[in-house]
Protein backbone atom coordinates (compact mmCIF):
# COMPACT_ATOMS: atom_id res chain seq x y z
CA UNK A 1 0.00 0.00 0.00
CA UNK A 2 3.07 2.21 0.86
CA UNK A 3 4.13 1.89 -2.33
CA UNK A 4 1.03 2.45 -4.48
CA UNK A 5 0.66 5.68 -2.41
CA UNK A 6 4.18 6.97 -3.32
CA UNK A 7 3.59 5.83 -7.11
CA UNK A 8 0.70 7.74 -7.21
CA UNK A 9 2.26 10.93 -5.41
CA UNK A 10 4.59 11.17 -8.33
CA UNK A 11 2.33 10.61 -10.59
CA UNK A 12 0.51 13.64 -9.50
CA UNK A 13 3.45 15.63 -9.12
CA UNK A 14 4.74 14.70 -12.86
CA UNK A 15 1.23 15.62 -14.00
CA UNK A 16 1.43 18.63 -12.59
CA UNK A 17 4.79 19.49 -13.53
CA UNK A 18 3.40 18.62 -17.24
CA UNK A 19 1.18 21.71 -17.57
CA UNK A 20 2.44 24.20 -19.75
CA UNK A 21 3.66 27.62 -18.60
CA UNK A 22 1.30 30.36 -19.79
CA UNK A 23 2.28 32.04 -22.76
CA UNK A 24 2.76 35.76 -22.92
CA UNK A 25 2.64 37.73 -26.44
CA UNK A 26 5.74 40.15 -25.66
CA UNK A 27 6.77 42.68 -28.45
CA UNK A 28 5.62 40.15 -31.31
CA UNK A 29 6.18 37.18 -30.14
CA UNK A 30 4.41 34.56 -27.81
CA UNK A 31 6.99 33.38 -25.31
CA UNK A 32 6.85 31.24 -21.76
CA UNK A 33 6.08 33.47 -18.66
CA UNK A 34 9.25 32.46 -17.13
CA UNK A 35 10.79 33.72 -20.36
CA UNK A 36 8.82 37.00 -20.58
CA UNK A 37 11.59 39.64 -19.81
CA UNK A 38 12.05 43.43 -20.58
CA UNK A 39 15.32 45.29 -19.81
CA UNK A 40 15.12 47.04 -16.13
CA UNK A 41 16.06 50.52 -18.37
CA UNK A 42 12.58 49.83 -19.50
CA UNK A 43 10.76 53.50 -18.04
CA UNK A 44 7.57 51.84 -17.37
CA UNK A 45 9.43 50.58 -14.71
CA UNK A 46 12.08 52.80 -13.66
CA UNK A 47 8.93 55.50 -13.69
CA UNK A 48 5.99 53.97 -14.59
CA UNK A 49 6.03 55.33 -17.64
CA UNK A 50 3.30 53.66 -19.74
CA UNK A 51 -0.34 52.72 -20.61
CA UNK A 52 -2.47 49.78 -19.64
CA UNK A 53 -6.12 48.48 -19.81
CA UNK A 54 -7.52 45.65 -18.25
CA UNK A 55 -9.94 43.69 -19.74
CA UNK A 56 -12.20 40.78 -19.67
CA UNK A 57 -13.96 37.59 -21.56
CA UNK A 58 -16.78 35.89 -20.64
CA UNK A 59 -16.88 32.16 -22.44
CA UNK A 60 -15.04 33.48 -25.85
CA UNK A 61 -16.57 36.87 -25.83
CA UNK A 62 -14.38 40.05 -25.15
CA UNK A 63 -16.54 42.02 -23.40
CA UNK A 64 -16.26 45.78 -24.50
CA UNK A 65 -13.12 45.03 -26.25
CA UNK A 66 -13.16 48.21 -28.62
CA UNK A 67 -14.00 50.54 -25.73
CA UNK A 68 -10.75 49.33 -23.92
CA UNK A 69 -8.79 49.83 -27.02
CA UNK A 70 -9.79 53.20 -27.50
CA UNK A 71 -9.77 54.22 -24.19
CA UNK A 72 -5.41 53.02 -24.24
CA UNK A 73 -5.16 54.69 -27.56
CA UNK A 74 -6.72 57.79 -25.86
CA UNK A 75 -4.46 57.43 -22.53
CA UNK A 76 -1.25 56.75 -25.07
CA UNK A 77 -2.32 59.57 -27.28
CA UNK A 78 -2.24 61.99 -24.09
CA UNK A 79 1.18 61.14 -22.49
CA UNK A 80 2.14 61.41 -26.14
CA UNK A 81 3.48 57.19 -26.54
CA UNK A 82 3.31 56.26 -30.24
CA UNK A 83 1.05 52.86 -29.91
CA UNK A 84 3.45 50.24 -31.59
CA UNK A 85 0.13 47.99 -32.94
CA UNK A 86 -3.00 49.55 -34.65
CA UNK A 87 -6.16 48.83 -33.02
CA UNK A 88 -6.96 46.02 -35.29
CA UNK A 89 -3.32 44.56 -34.66
CA UNK A 90 -4.16 44.83 -30.96
CA UNK A 91 -7.40 43.18 -31.12
CA UNK A 92 -5.57 40.10 -33.12
CA UNK A 93 -3.12 39.75 -30.56
CA UNK A 94 -5.30 39.28 -27.50
CA UNK A 95 -8.02 36.89 -29.32
CA UNK A 96 -4.40 34.98 -30.15
CA UNK A 97 -3.21 34.84 -26.70
CA UNK A 98 -6.30 33.84 -25.50
CA UNK A 99 -6.56 31.16 -28.15
CA UNK A 100 -2.81 29.59 -27.27
CA UNK A 101 -4.04 29.73 -23.55
CA UNK A 102 -6.91 28.14 -24.14
CA UNK A 103 -8.89 30.64 -22.16
CA UNK A 104 -12.67 30.98 -22.45
CA UNK A 105 -12.75 32.33 -19.34
CA UNK A 106 -10.24 35.37 -18.21
CA UNK A 107 -8.26 38.42 -17.60
CA UNK A 108 -6.35 40.03 -20.28
CA UNK A 109 -3.98 42.76 -19.12
CA UNK A 110 -2.17 44.90 -21.90
CA UNK A 111 0.25 46.67 -21.32
CA UNK A 112 2.37 49.14 -23.43
CA UNK A 113 5.67 51.17 -21.84
CA UNK A 114 7.74 53.87 -23.14
CA UNK A 115 10.10 51.12 -23.68
CA UNK A 116 13.54 51.12 -22.73
CA UNK A 117 16.08 54.24 -22.37
CA UNK A 118 18.53 55.61 -19.69
CA UNK A 119 18.59 56.44 -16.30
CA UNK A 120 17.42 60.43 -17.18
CA UNK A 121 13.21 60.99 -17.67
CA UNK A 122 13.37 62.21 -21.06
CA UNK A 123 11.24 59.89 -22.83
CA UNK A 124 13.14 60.93 -26.37
CA UNK A 125 15.74 58.59 -25.24
CA UNK A 126 13.35 55.71 -25.04
CA UNK A 127 13.62 54.53 -28.78
CA UNK A 128 11.27 51.94 -29.13
CA UNK A 129 8.17 51.22 -26.84
CA UNK A 130 7.55 47.33 -25.50
CA UNK A 131 4.28 45.96 -25.06
CA UNK A 132 2.51 42.51 -23.88
CA UNK A 133 -0.51 40.85 -23.42
CA UNK A 134 -1.04 38.58 -20.45
CA UNK A 135 -4.45 36.05 -20.11
CA UNK A 136 -5.11 34.57 -16.98
CA UNK A 137 -8.09 34.19 -14.05
CA UNK A 138 -8.71 36.67 -12.02
CA UNK A 139 -10.64 36.69 -8.15
CA UNK A 140 -10.85 39.60 -7.00
CA UNK A 141 -13.57 39.48 -4.67
CA UNK A 142 -14.82 36.37 -2.34
CA UNK A 143 -18.15 35.07 -3.76
CA UNK A 144 -19.62 35.86 -0.48
CA UNK A 145 -19.36 39.87 -1.55
CA UNK A 146 -21.86 39.63 -3.62
CA UNK A 147 -24.04 37.57 -1.89
CA UNK A 148 -24.11 39.66 1.33
CA UNK A 149 -22.45 42.47 0.53
CA UNK A 150 -19.00 44.14 1.11
CA UNK A 151 -17.36 46.90 3.85
CA UNK A 152 -15.25 49.77 2.76
CA UNK A 153 -13.37 52.56 4.46
CA UNK A 154 -12.48 55.87 3.71
CA UNK A 155 -9.06 56.29 4.17
CA UNK A 156 -6.13 59.66 4.42
CA UNK A 157 -4.49 59.01 1.43
CA UNK A 158 -6.70 61.31 -1.69
CA UNK A 159 -6.95 60.63 -5.45
CA UNK A 160 -4.30 62.43 -7.31
CA UNK A 161 -5.29 65.77 -8.18
CA UNK A 162 -6.83 65.78 -12.31
CA UNK A 163 -4.60 68.91 -13.13
CA UNK A 164 -1.50 66.46 -11.81
CA UNK A 165 -2.49 63.03 -13.39
CA UNK A 166 -5.87 62.83 -14.98
CA UNK A 167 -8.02 60.04 -14.02
CA UNK A 168 -8.84 59.85 -17.40
CA UNK A 169 -5.55 57.91 -17.95
CA UNK A 170 -4.35 54.22 -17.31
CA UNK A 171 -1.21 54.45 -17.04
CA UNK A 172 1.49 52.32 -15.20
CA UNK A 173 2.30 55.16 -12.40
CA UNK A 174 -0.65 53.73 -9.46
CA UNK A 175 1.00 54.39 -6.76
CA UNK A 176 -1.59 56.49 -5.19
CA UNK A 177 -4.11 53.85 -5.98
CA UNK A 178 -1.60 51.17 -3.69
CA UNK A 179 -1.10 53.52 -1.20
CA UNK A 180 -4.84 53.82 -0.37
CA UNK A 181 -5.07 49.52 -0.78
CA UNK A 182 -2.22 49.13 1.59
CA UNK A 183 -4.01 51.92 4.39
CA UNK A 184 -7.14 49.77 3.58
CA UNK A 185 -5.48 46.29 4.19
CA UNK A 186 -3.73 47.67 7.28
CA UNK A 187 -7.21 47.97 8.94
CA UNK A 188 -8.42 45.14 7.16
CA UNK A 189 -10.65 46.08 4.65
CA UNK A 190 -10.38 44.56 1.32
CA UNK A 191 -11.38 48.18 -0.69
CA UNK A 192 -10.51 51.62 0.15
CA UNK A 193 -12.90 54.84 -0.57
CA UNK A 194 -10.52 57.80 -2.02
CA UNK A 195 -12.07 61.33 -1.77
CA UNK A 196 -10.36 64.29 -3.42
CA UNK A 197 -8.51 67.14 -2.49
CA UNK A 198 -11.95 69.15 -1.53
CA UNK A 199 -13.16 65.83 0.60
CA UNK A 200 -15.72 65.09 -2.29
CA UNK A 201 -16.03 60.79 -3.44
CA UNK A 202 -13.60 60.38 -6.31
CA UNK A 203 -13.78 56.68 -6.59
CA UNK A 204 -12.16 53.24 -4.89
CA UNK A 205 -8.56 51.97 -5.41
CA UNK A 206 -9.61 50.01 -8.22
CA UNK A 207 -13.57 50.58 -8.53
CA UNK A 208 -16.00 52.94 -9.05
CA UNK A 209 -18.27 53.76 -6.59
CA UNK A 210 -22.10 54.53 -7.30
CA UNK A 211 -25.26 55.07 -4.97
CA UNK A 212 -29.08 54.53 -5.03
CA UNK A 213 -31.48 56.97 -3.27
CA UNK A 214 -34.85 57.22 -3.97
CA UNK A 215 -34.62 55.06 -6.61
CA UNK A 216 -31.77 57.57 -8.27
CA UNK A 217 -28.63 55.68 -9.37
CA UNK A 218 -25.64 58.42 -8.77
CA UNK A 219 -21.87 58.31 -9.34
CA UNK A 220 -19.37 61.30 -8.93
CA UNK A 221 -18.27 63.04 -12.05
CA UNK A 222 -14.69 62.09 -13.52
CA UNK A 223 -13.91 65.32 -13.13
CA UNK A 224 -13.59 65.25 -9.61
CA UNK A 225 -11.12 62.41 -9.61
CA UNK A 226 -12.96 59.01 -10.72
CA UNK A 227 -11.83 57.39 -14.15
CA UNK A 228 -14.20 56.97 -16.67
CA UNK A 229 -14.25 53.01 -15.92
CA UNK A 230 -15.63 50.73 -18.42
CA UNK A 231 -18.12 49.08 -16.33
CA UNK A 232 -18.75 51.94 -14.77
CA UNK A 233 -20.26 53.59 -18.40
CA UNK A 234 -22.29 50.08 -18.61
CA UNK A 235 -23.68 50.11 -15.99
CA UNK A 236 -24.54 53.68 -16.20
CA UNK A 237 -25.94 52.56 -19.94
CA UNK A 238 -27.96 49.75 -18.44
CA UNK A 239 -29.74 52.00 -15.69
CA UNK A 240 -30.94 54.28 -18.62
CA UNK A 241 -32.08 51.59 -20.95
CA UNK A 242 -34.13 49.91 -17.97
CA UNK A 243 -36.21 53.22 -16.77
CA UNK A 244 -33.50 53.51 -13.26
CA UNK A 245 -32.64 57.16 -13.54
CA UNK A 246 -29.08 57.76 -13.53
CA UNK A 247 -26.76 60.43 -12.67
CA UNK A 248 -23.32 61.97 -12.47
CA UNK A 249 -23.53 64.28 -9.27
CA UNK A 250 -21.03 65.40 -6.97
CA UNK A 251 -20.77 63.26 -3.60
CA UNK A 252 -20.09 63.49 -0.28
CA UNK A 253 -19.46 60.75 2.29
CA UNK A 254 -22.63 62.00 3.93
CA UNK A 255 -24.38 61.23 0.88
CA UNK A 256 -22.94 57.49 1.08
CA UNK A 257 -24.34 57.46 4.71
CA UNK A 258 -27.18 57.83 3.60
CA UNK A 259 -27.90 56.22 0.72
CA UNK A 260 -30.85 53.45 -0.01
CA UNK A 261 -27.97 51.54 -1.49
CA UNK A 262 -24.25 51.10 -3.00
CA UNK A 263 -22.34 49.16 -5.30
CA UNK A 264 -18.71 49.32 -6.56
CA UNK A 265 -18.12 48.35 -10.44
CA UNK A 266 -14.94 47.49 -12.30
CA UNK A 267 -13.54 45.43 -15.02
CA UNK A 268 -12.60 42.68 -12.21
CA UNK A 269 -14.83 43.36 -9.57
CA UNK A 270 -18.03 43.83 -11.96
CA UNK A 271 -20.35 44.91 -10.03
CA UNK A 272 -20.25 44.13 -5.88
CA UNK A 273 -22.73 45.98 -3.43
CA UNK A 274 -21.75 47.55 -0.62
CA UNK A 275 -23.41 47.50 2.98
CA UNK A 276 -21.64 49.13 5.32
CA UNK A 277 -19.00 52.54 5.15
CA UNK A 278 -17.30 53.74 7.93
CA UNK A 279 -19.27 51.81 10.12
CA UNK A 280 -22.28 52.67 9.04
CA UNK A 281 -24.59 51.10 7.66
CA UNK A 282 -26.03 51.61 4.39
CA UNK A 283 -29.44 51.22 3.52
CA UNK A 284 -30.89 47.72 5.02
CA UNK A 285 -27.35 45.88 5.38
CA UNK A 286 -28.06 43.61 2.68
CA UNK A 287 -27.73 44.42 -1.15
CA UNK A 288 -30.94 46.32 -2.84
CA UNK A 289 -32.87 45.64 -5.61
CA UNK A 290 -31.36 48.19 -7.83
CA UNK A 291 -27.73 46.29 -7.31
CA UNK A 292 -29.30 43.16 -7.97
CA UNK A 293 -31.29 44.04 -10.70
CA UNK A 294 -28.04 45.80 -12.26
CA UNK A 295 -25.57 43.11 -11.28
CA UNK A 296 -28.51 40.84 -13.26
CA UNK A 297 -28.57 42.83 -16.26
CA UNK A 298 -24.26 43.45 -16.32
CA UNK A 299 -24.11 39.31 -16.37
CA UNK A 300 -26.38 39.31 -19.53
CA UNK A 301 -24.50 42.16 -20.86
CA UNK A 302 -21.67 39.88 -20.55
CA UNK A 303 -22.97 37.24 -22.90
CA UNK A 304 -23.75 39.22 -25.68
CA UNK A 305 -21.51 42.74 -25.74
CA UNK A 306 -17.85 42.63 -27.07
CA UNK A 307 -15.92 40.51 -29.89
CA UNK A 308 -16.09 37.10 -30.39
CA UNK A 309 -13.40 34.19 -30.44
CA UNK A 310 -13.30 30.19 -31.07
CA UNK A 311 -10.58 28.02 -28.82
Amino acid sequence: MAIHRSSSHKSKKLLQTAQPEPLIYLNGEFVPKGEAKISVFDHGLLYGDGVFEGIRSYNCLIFKLNEHLIRLRESAHTIMLKLPLTAEEMADAIVETLKRNHLRDAYIRVVVTRGEGDLGLDPANCKSPNYFVITDKIVLYPESFYRDGMEIITVPTVRNLPEAINPALKTLNYLNNIMAKIEAKNSNYKEALMLNHQGYVAECTGDNVFLVKNGLVQTPPTYLGALRGITRQAIMDLALRNDMPCQERILTRHDLFNADEAFLTGTAAEVVPVVKIDGRQIGKGKPGKVTRKLMSLFQDLTRKDGVRYTL
